[in-house]
């Protein structure tokens, strides 16, 4: 049983994406895989009959060659506005929550332990769980109800791996502001860094690879170029959410899409030192 976590500088850093290009990649070379986000806020959906989960999640599984089941994603939040959400707990809906109640009430308490199981029992069943944290773990207002981020990873024993979108600007400051930012006991789970959505020529970047290891100690494990995919929307950010029919000729589509996502990924991320980290 092994397990590695994918953690972001922000929301929108591509850990969706390189969690469900992970799954691909290790479930290529032979290991049964899953992937698992223990809180997604999203409106955009996996749905049948039985359950519901996040869509990212599902595309992840389909990603990892797994069955899609409510233990990679059992909590799901759909958020309603003001500050209100309807709460799936383990693919069913439970209720409506309001944040304050949420967080103060429910989080540390339920949420932690449904969370905690589901991921016990993915580590049963697959050779590699692939985590995947939410927003920011250098929240500092919201770090003590956070559960899908460092705590998580240290239940689940999982070296993390930090994203950063550098096409948005500002990454250099945002991995090592959210070093400095998270607690002291969890600095030392972080292994690697990888730049996202890069376009241009690398060898400018390479200077600030060499600075930012001195100033963190922790290597850059990898450089992923601006790609386009014609995947569904990983989240409800700035979208409009479109349902997707799960036909054959859809999942066929996305598999196509994946199998590109992970050719790009393994070519420009060193994943001999990320194998290195689950020996």
């Amino acid at each position: 049983m092994k397990s590695l976590m994918i953690q972001g500088t922000s929301s929108g850093a591509g850990k969706t994406t390189l969690v469900a290009a992970l799954c691909r990649i290790f479930s290529d070379k032979g290991y049964s895989v899953a992937p698992f986000k223990s809180q997604n806020m999203s409106n955009f959906a996996y749905a049948t009959s039985e359950f519901e989960i996040s869509r990212a999640q599902a595309i992840q599984a389909i990603g990892a060659r797994c069955k899609i089941i409510p233990d990679l994603n059992p909590i799901l939040l759909k958020p309603i506005g003001n500050y209100n959400s309807i709460v799936y707990l383990n693919g069913k809906r439970y209720k409506k929550m309001h944040a304050k109640e949420y967080y103060e009430k429910f989080v540390n308490n339920e949420g932690i332990r449904i969370a905690s199981k589901s991921l016990k029992i993915l580590q049963k069943n697959f050779d590699l769980v692939i985590l995947e944290g939410a927003g920011s773990p250098a929240e500092i207002n919201l770090q003590k109800f956070d559960i899908t981020n460092m705590k998580i990873a240290q239940k689940a024993n999982a070296p993390v791996l930090l994203i950063s979108d550098v096409d948005k600007g500002g990454s250099f400051a945002s991995l090592v502001g959210t070093m400095a930012l998270i607690e002291k006991k969890y600095q030392k789970m972080v292994k690697g860094f990888i730049f996202n959505k890069f376009r241009g020529d690398l060898d400018v970047l390479k200077l600030g690879f060499k600075k930012l290891k001195n100033i963190t100690n922790i290597p850059v494990l990898g450089t992923i170029p601006l790609m386009t995919l014609d995947l569904p929307e990983e989240d409800s950010l700035n979208a409009n959410p479109k349902e997707i029919k799960w036909t054959r000729k859809n999942i066929s589509k996305i598999d196509k899409e994946l199998d590109k996502l992970a050719k790009t990924v393994k070519s420009n991320i060193a994943m001999n030192g990320i194998e290195k980290m689950l020996q």
